[in-house]
């Protein structure tokens, strides 16, 4: 089981406004830069319940026909997913991993702020692309929180585009 996180920040680490807004990612992700060919490898998406109802402000159920799950320990509405296909889940990462894994994913897509700390600090995130966006915001939802300890990454490449976007 491959466990993958790609996201946009702003240069000063932030993920989203305190608000959960994301109004300073370019719209519509800004150029292409690896986003479609991702998705395509990836069999399930696992999100927890605050990115889920940030997910559902959206024009359009932005995740097709993808299975996605939603981590919460309280009772959710998963049929505001407007059509996407949409499961509830709780748990530690470990156990989230194992049961998709026995469903027969193979390449997760973990997002959101919480969750990505969560399935980080466990050890179970293989390849993180993280793509820095040229603002400052100042304050907001912190892609990384506190460690217990190091986690050592391995660097695979560096990208970067016309519009100021780079993706590591």
């Amino acid at each position: 089981m491959t466990v993958s996180v790609f996201i946009g920040t702003s240069v000063d680490g932030f993920i989203a406004r305190s608000n959960g807004d994301f109004d300073f990612l370019p719209p519509g992700g800004g150029e292409l830069h690896g986003y479609d060919e991702f998705m395509a490898s990836v069999d399930a998406l696992v999100i927890g319940r605050k990115t889920f109802e940030t997910i559902l402000t959206l024009a359009e159920w932005p995740y097709g026909d993808k299975r996605v799950v939603v981590l919460s320990s309280q009772p959710v509405d998963l049929s505001a997913s407007r059509g996407g296909i949409a499961e509830q889940m709780a748990g530690p990462p470990s156990v989230i991993v194992s049961k998709l894994a026995a469903s027969g994913a193979h390449h997760l897509y973990v997002d959101g702020g919480i969750t990505i700390q969560r399935f980080l600090r466990a050890g179970l995130v293989q390849r993180l692309i993280v793509t820095g966006v040229p603002v400052l915001i100042g304050d907001g939802i912190p892609l990384f929180g506190t460690l217990l300890s190091d986690i050592r990454l391995h660097h695979v490449a560096t990208q970067h585009y016309k519009s100021g976007l780079v993706k590591i």
